[in-house]
């Protein structure tokens, strides 16, 4: 990974994810994760993405979770179990061995069991649920590092990840220098829109003076 690359994933980390979901709407990009929420309060997350599609079970059924030692620290791991919400895929011993290898935190188009431990490390799980009902021999892992679906948003192997409050949202790396930029912009103009309401400007006016409206529409 390129020293740029490395920085465009701190730039995500300080922006949130409705200025990101912001910049994506501009840029035309469906990347907001829909109904992919935190697990825990404070969650937050940034990271590159590592992916792996699941799929019902063969006989005799395949793995459901011994890949976690391959994932390189930092990364965000993306599960995409088809949003199935009637078996799990991660765990408690996933989320012990992922803090501790430093991994930034796990995204499931599905849902997840053992809550209170993540909640406990502080290791950020984002998805569509929680239930205690495993995974095993009722789904495997049928592909590593491929094109995946979370929450009607396509995440491809290294795509930036942003989780927060408000959710996850993808930036693919193909564009994720201008869409830094545009929510880089738009954080700005925010701020300068809250200082001009603050000293007692109407927000119709300074909306108009930011060219708040031009930075959040979509581009032609």
């Amino acid at each position: 990974m390129s020293e740029q690359q490395d920085i465009n994933v701190a730039r995500a980390g300080k922006l949130d994810t409705a200025t990101l979901s912001d910049a994506l709407d501009k840029h035309g990009i469906a990347g907001q994760c829909y109904r992919i929420k935190a697990r825990g309060e404070g969650f937050v997350m940034a990271g590159r993405a590592y992916t792996l599609q699941y799929g019902p079970a063969s006989n005799p059924p395949g793995t459901v979770g011994d890949y976690i030692d391959d994932v390189p620290p930092g990364s965000v791991l993306v599960l995409d179990n088809g949003g199935r919400d009637n078996a799990t895929v991660w765990g408690d011993i996933l989320t012990e061995i992922a803090h501790r290898r430093g991994i930034a935190g796990t995204v499931i188009d599905g849902v997840c069991r053992d809550v209170a431990l993540c909640r406990q490390l502080g290791y950020p799980v984002f998805s569509k649920d929680h239930w205690m009902r495993t995974g095993k021999d009722r789904v495997q892992v049928e592909a590593t590092n491929v094109a995946v679906n979370i929450g009607d948003a396509r995440v491809q192997p290294g795509d930036i990840l942003r989780g927060d409050a408000d959710g996850v949202v993808v930036i693919p790396r193909e564009h994720e220098a201008a869409v830094l930029d545009t929510a880089e912009q738009i954080e700005a103009a925010e701020e300068a829109i809250r200082a001009a309401a603050r000293g007692g400007m109407r927000l119709d006016e300074a909306r108009r003076q930011h060219r708040y409206h031009q930075l959040q529409t979509k581009e032609a």
